[in-house]
């Protein structure tokens, strides 16, 4: 029972706050057009297509990792995402984020890892369903398909402006 209070409240602590973020992406301040602009500034191209990607995969993973649905798959999702934001915006910052540094998207994927291993618990859909896609293989297989994912992406899409000497 304790355990399935922890995953629920880490649950609803990381699933809304990436599909909120995401969500800003899109209605936020600068909008889609602010989005595009900001992810051609870090080298992602097509700028358009990632800016429409990446909201609709951290809304989308967002909503799942909250209702504790394909548990180890949304997780692996965060880990790509966070691991695209670490070697492109925050890359070359240091660790400290108010310093620019990864150390918030380091934090978000490895509470990821942590509930691809503990599982979604007991108030989640996965159980309902009787799906198991959590536990010790799933804290293996979540960092390494995240972060085959994202250099994957990075390895075709990625083409930062060249710095002048």
């Amino acid at each position: 029972m304790d355990h399935d209070i922890g995953t629920l409240i880490v649950r609803l602590a990381l699933g809304p706050m990436l599909a909120i973020h995401g969500w800003n992406k899109v209605a936020g301040p600068g909008g889609l057009e602010g989005t595009t602009r900001w992810f051609n500034s870090l080298g992602l191209r097509p700028a358009w297509l990632h800016a429409r990607i990446a909201p609709a995969t951290e809304i989308s993973a967002g909503i799942l990792l909250t209702a504790g649905l394909l548990t180890g798959p949304v997780c692996t999702a965060f880990v790509g995402l966070m691991v695209v934001a670490a070697l492109t915006d925050h890359r070359g910052k240091g660790y400290f984020v108010f310093k620019g540094g990864a150390e918030y998207v380091v934090l978000v994927a490895m509470v990821a890892v942590g509930i691809a291993a503990l599982g979604p618990g007991e108030w989640s859909l996965d159980h309902v369903l009787g799906w198991k896609l959590a536990g010790a293989w799933w804290a293996l297989i979540v960092p390494a398909g995240g972060t085959a994912a994202a250099l994957g992406l990075l390895a075709t899409s990625y083409r930062p402006a060249r710095q002048s000497a």
